[in-house]
């Protein structure tokens, strides 16, 4: 039996991979009639680093407002460009890691997380360790990661456009 999907999580950070995998999950999500989420998750602790602990609620709020406006351009394109009408946009604070892997596809039933392959150089993957990596591990679903182009990407333009 061939696995239908129903409800499609893409986890997005403005990335290349992730834009990639936001593309093929519009198909994925247009040949199963599934509904598609996309995410993006506000990762806590780098704010808490980056700013020495100090972060305003004015500073919160324009990070939340301009991820809030990054992924509603995404929707709109993809609306406007392949006819996806079932399309949510989520906004998340937390360790990416934990919201992708567990909290959302349990919140939400999802049944497939489509996201791209890691932008981190080997360094970075070292010391961090790659969203990716973890999500396919412990995922509470089925996890598919992209690496490869398609022909248009439309979505890369249009979130380019909107920077």
């Amino acid at each position: 039996m061939i696995q239908e999907y129903k409800r499609i999580l893409v986890p997005v950070d403005g990335s290349e991979e992730a834009e990639l995998a936001l593309n093929k999950a519009v198909r994925v999500a247009k040949m199963n009639q599934a509904s598609l989420d996309i995410l993006n998750v506000l990762d806590t602790k780098q704010f808490a680093g980056s700013y020495s602990g100090m972060l305003s609620g004015d500073a919160i709020f324009q990070i939340s407002e301009d991820a809030q406006n990054y992924l509603k351009n995404l929707k709109d394109h993809i609306k406007a460009t392949d006819g996806l009408k079932d399309i949510e946009i989520h906004v998340r604070f937390g360790n990416p890691k934990n919201v992708i892997a567990r909290d959302f596809p349990t919140e939400y039933g999802t049944d497939l997380i489509m996201m791209g392959s890691t932008g981190l150089n080997a360094v970075e993957r070292m010391l961090m360790g790659s969203v990716t990596e973890y999500v396919n591990r412990t995922a509470v679903c089925d996890v598919l990661i992209v690496k490869t182009d398609v022909e248009n990407q439309p979505y890369q333009k249009a979130s380019k456009q909107n920077k």
